[in-house]
């Protein structure tokens, strides 16, 4: 079935033109009900600007059932207005879209408004029948050819409601940004894991999910696109995160949790047998691309089509001549890790279906045994193992060698920077190896980070800078086409952001560490970062016991970066009300693969 045709015929997607008509708010029976019968409960949003459209978002539900009794009119189906303005009042309307509210998709609407000018904020609200939503604003991306000379963003990540507090979405919300860039995990499909066994802030109870399936390690997980939008109405119902959505345009991606964690394809790593789950997969798509602000006449999605891979959300942004965004998708395409789990539980004797043997295969690999797993797979499926696959990677080489902006953004899920623990001469077998930290990142798939990289070299491709989340820490590290510094070639810097809440990288490997050789590194934040930064001496900066955000101001001679950490929630649980902990600058000036880190600035 044709896309655009099925999203037509779905009214799951609705493009239209900015005219400057006006046409009635809901009429007809809706509009003679009275006031306060239709609610917006999750706000608004606005997402994927580009130089002359918009898309714009809302869930529009039924506020009072009672009063549609003997009135003959049903609820799965609610009739809404979108409204698009030049100012706050309304009275200067560029666009006004009709749109349908239904059940089919949990009564959320998305709508991308065309023929609107550059660099311009836009107000825009719904109505349905005699109630309107919060106004929004936004702000659509300046012509490609404009000569830009100066751009703020933000990029946030990893916003686990059950862990630690949301205050970081305070300070987001009073930043002067021209849009946001989400990275992955904006949900997590557990409740009740055991690495969410930490606090969470009082305003975040627990979720309970409709159906759910037990984890191997205890809580649930969501398995039905009732489960993931259970998910996505809670986590939208906190007022901080519909703020941050009503003011700003977002451009989103999905990492592992939106599905599962360190997924791959279709494919859940809750255990070594690595299960395969379409039908889940395909739910959390569905969910996603419901509650997300979209362009789905861009890029792709089809429900009538029954693969796992239903859904395309790999993209492009332009911003003038100065900066060009790139978003990959680092999961649905991605081959399974190199050393599998059951190869791994398989060697050292544990279940290879129903144990968890993460450690050894997904983290603290050992890298000899990492090669050696990589050139078996290589031989057998005559390409290196990759994260982006094949199709979206020649994408991805395109995109860049055609770019001719000032800097190249890849908004990239997974942690680029190298992260090697040298303990062969520190710890005694079978714990002396060299081991790779984290290979669910691009740690984890070297030949085809190998192959991106050299791309950049070979065709000179300059002024990369990698905007990255998933990790829960903040890093600024040089990135070479052979992770050696003595023999590799700078190309690109990446920026890791600290998750907004979830539980820092530190705190991890400090609870799992237990009485192995690894306990003596880890046993403050400061001595586990001194360890990294000697054994990866490309890094800039690192702080792995963080959570918080990052801003980037951009303009044609530098791009510079501000992480902001925040503190951890009070002793008695609460969040903390003056939330900042520090601040830290990195600039990277033009044609430079030197950052420049200012730690602890105002």
């Amino acid at each position: 079935m044709d896309r655009r045709s099925f999203l037509k015929g779905a009214a799951y997607f609705t493009v239209a033109a900015a005219a400057g008509g006006t046409l009635s708010a809901c009429g007809g029976l809706l509009g003679k009900l009275p006031k306060g019968t239709f609610g917006f409960p999750l706000g608004v949003a606005s997402g994927d600007p580009k130089e002359s459209s918009m898309v714009f978002w809302t869930r529009c539900v039924l506020a009072n059932p009672a009063i549609l009794k003997d009135t003959g009119i049903t609820a799965d189906k609610l009739d809404l207005v979108l409204q698009v303005a030049t100012n706050a009042g309304f009275e200067k309307l560029v666009a006004s879209v009709n749109l349908t509210a239904a059940d089919i998709y949990d009564y959320t609407v998305r709508a991308k408004v065309t023929n609107l000018k550059p660099n311009t904020r836009y107000f825009y609200r719904f109505v349905c029948g005699q109630d309107a939503s919060p106004v929004g604003q936004t702000r659509t991306a300046p012509a490609a050819d404009a000569d830009v000379q100066s751009l703020r963003f933000a990029w946030l990540t990893c916003q686990d409601w059950s862990v630690n507090h949301w205050a970081a979405m305070e300070m987001l919300a009073e930043e002067e940004v021209d849009f946001l860039v989400h990275l992955g995990d904006y949900i997590y499909e557990s409740v009740g894991a055991s690495f969410q066994a930490g606090k969470a802030e009082p305003a975040h109870t627990q979720i309970t999910l409709p159906n759910g399936g037990a984890l191997p390690s205890g809580g649930v997980c969501a398995t039905s696109v009732e489960d993931y939008r259970t998910l996505y109405r809670t986590y939208r119902g906190d007022k901080r995160l519909q703020e941050l959505h009503r003011k700003f345009p977002l451009i989103a991606i999905w990492d592992d949790h939106e599905f599962s964690d360190d997924c791959w394809r279709d494919h859940q790593t809750y255990s070594n047998e690595n299960k395969q789950q379409t039908a889940r997969r395909r739910a959390a798509s569905q969910a996603w691309a419901e509650y997300m602000p979209i362009d789905w006449g861009d890029v792709s999605f089809d429900l009538a089509n029954e693969a796992y891979d239903n859904i395309r959300i790999y993209r492009d942004f332009r911003f003038g001549r100065l900066m060009h965004l790139v978003m990959t998708d680092e999961r649905l395409y991605r081959d399974d890790h190199i050393v599998s789990e059951a190869m791994y539980a398989s060697m050292v004797g544990h279940d290879p279906i129903n144990g968890n043997d993460s450690i050894g295969s997904r983290y603290f690999v050992p890298q000899p045994l990492l090669a050696q797993a990589e050139a078996q797979e290589t031989a057998a499926m005559q390409r290196a193992p990759a994260i982006l696959g094949t199709t979206q990677t020649q994408w991805w080489k395109d995109t860049l060698k055609n770019s001719g902006a000032a800097w190249k953004v890849w908004g990239n899920e997974v942690t680029l920077n190298r992260m090697w623990l040298d303990m062969r001469n520190l710890a005694p077998a079978p714990y002396n190896q060299l081991y790779i930290v984290n290979a669910d990142g691009w740690d984890g798939y070297p030949s085809h980070r190998a192959e991106l990289m050299s791309w950049l070299k070979e065709q000179n491709i300059r002024n990369v800078v990698a905007i990255t989340g998933d990790l829960h820490a903040f890093q600024c590290g040089v990135i070479r086409d052979n992770p050696d510094p003595a023999l590799g070639t700078p190309v690109a810097v990446d920026f890791v952001t600290a998750g907004i809440s979830s539980s820092s990288f530190y705190q991890y490997l400090k609870n799992g560490a237990g009485n192995t050789p690894l306990a003596p590194l880890v046993a403050t934040p400061e001595t586990f970062d001194q360890v990294m930064r000697v054994n990866n001496p490309d890094f800039a900066y690192v702080d792995h016991n963080a959570q918080g955000y990052a801003v980037a101001t951009v303009s044609p001679g530098a791009f510079t970066v501000l992480f902001n950490k925040v503190k951890p929630l009070n002793s008695d649980g609460t969040k903390p009300a003056d939330p900042l902990a520090k601040r830290t600058r990195i600039t990277l000036q033009a044609g430079s693969a030197t950052p420049v880190v200012e730690d602890n600035v105002a």
